[in-house]
């Protein structure tokens, strides 16, 4: 059981909500307290990833996209259609990146032979290369990350977040990948 009497370290969401019952002393802020350190954790572990990511010349969304990839499965292949679904961008978000991986030399499009009208978008030797290097130091730097948290708070954290992740996330329909 919690002593009342010792306080725990306050946060910048802390500072916020404060903030907003002084203003709003009618309205319950309550809401604002988990979405805003959700939020903040958010950003604040993007910073540390991009860190780990800059060590590889690379950025969140090229490291994603290479993930992707290399994740499907050899031969490291998909549609961009499948590509932009998996990432949530768009069409012309994912022809610029694609564009831009394609100049440093990461993947190549190549002929569908599926649908000779189309072409599928596949990791090249250099970038998968670079992506088993990318993820095995990513994994590491997300653990660094996790680690100021004991094993069994870490767990229950996951699990709280799996639980509202499903209630935020479409079902799944069998149309998305």
């Amino acid at each position: 059981m919690k002593n009342p009497n010792i306080s725990l370290p306050r946060d910048a969401v802390d500072a916020i909500l404060d903030q907003w019952r002084r203003e709003r002393p009618d309205l319950d802020v309550s809401p604002m307290g988990p979405i805003g350190r959700i939020k903040r954790c958010a950003a604040l572990i993007e910073q540390r990833l991009e860190a780990g990511f800059a060590e590889f010349d690379l950025s969140l969304w090229e490291f994603d996209m290479l993930a992707t990839l290399r994740r499907s499965g050899a031969p490291y292949c998909l549609s961009p259609t499948e590509l932009f679904s998996m990432l949530m961008v768009t069409s012309g978000t994912m022809t610029h990146r694609l564009k831009r991986l394609e100049t440093k030399g990461w993947v190549a499009r190549v002929p569908n032979a599926q649908d000779a009208r189309s072409t599928l978008v596949q990791l090249t030797d250099e970038g998968l290369m670079l992506i088993e290097r990318a993820v095995e130091a990513h994994v590491d730097n997300e653990r660094t990350v996790l680690s100021v948290l004991p094993a069994d708070v870490l767990r229950d954290l996951d699990s709280q977040l799996a639980n509202l992740l499903r209630v935020l996330e479409p079902p799944n329909n069998g149309d998305d990948i």
